[in-house]
């Protein structure tokens, strides 16, 4: 009898939670039209046609639920479309409360970045083999500096060691629930990203990194999404 236990799961969750207030728009940056569809398809159509991804949750802003839904319509692998939070660690959250205590692997990638290239997610998940968890990175081209209260430069970190973050990044499941169940005993909580909180509150779980694009910007302002649209026309429209 074969004994080989069989594969994770492999779980996509789209973020797409906010409500895009620096781009001073009267929408969603999300569902901001590009190149022929909105920040939200682009970054789905990515994710649903890997195939590697098994399931795709799209967690969006509770007012905006019916047009995420109609976006996902067309895309088989959309198991559910769920309301999100007002930060992105109550996004997260709800993306877990959905998925219970089922076993598998967990990318979390956000709808402002439509660039993503195939080979991002075939990295992470292939990082996700050896570590529990795996953010997607770039080296910083620019100098760092700290500044203390006083608005003054209190230090300037060596630019060999920093990295900047992109999505998505890629967990076991059991360890994201096991980090943000030991954050909620924390009063003083917060994060704007998920490795953080593995970083932070499972100090005995490495974090792995993978190399990521420099295409893989994340939309926050009008400019945005003038570079976006010009690096999807190069690309035929994505």
């Amino acid at each position: 009898m074969d004994a080989t236990p069989a594969p994770r799961r492999r779980v996509a969750v789209l973020l797409a939670g906010g409500t895009g207030t620096r781009t001073g728009l009267d929408r969603p940056k999300q569902l901001v039209e590009v190149a022929g569809r909105t920040l939200l398809e682009h970054a789905l159509r990515a994710l649903h046609d890997h195939p590697d991804v098994d399931e795709v949750l799209v967690v969006m802003a509770p007012d905006h639920l019916d047009a995420a839904r109609a976006v996902a319509a067309g895309y088989a692998k959309v198991t559910a479309v769920l309301a999100g939070g007002e930060t992105r660690t109550a996004s997260t959250l709800a993306a877990l409360a959905h998925l219970g205590d089922t076993d598998c692997l967990l990318l979390l990638h956000d709808a402002a970045r439509p660039l993503l290239p195939a080979r991002v997610v075939s990295d992470c998940l292939a990082a996700l083999a050896g570590h529990g968890a795996v953010a997607t990175v770039i080296p910083s081209t620019d100098t760092v500096f700290e500044v203390g209260p006083d608005g003054t430069i209190s230090g300037v970190p060596a630019r060999e060691g920093l990295r900047r973050a992109q999505t998505p990044q890629g967990f076991h499941a059991d360890v994201l629930r096991r980090a943000y169940a030991a954050a909620a005993t924390d009063p003083g909580f917060v994060a704007t990203d998920d490795c953080s909180v593995v970083h932070r509150y499972l100090p005995d779980v490495p974090v792995a990194v993978v190399d990521g694009d420099e295409a893989l910007l994340k939309v926050t302002s009008r400019l945005d999404l003038v570079v976006v649209e010009e690096l999807l026309r190069r690309r035929g429209g994505g």
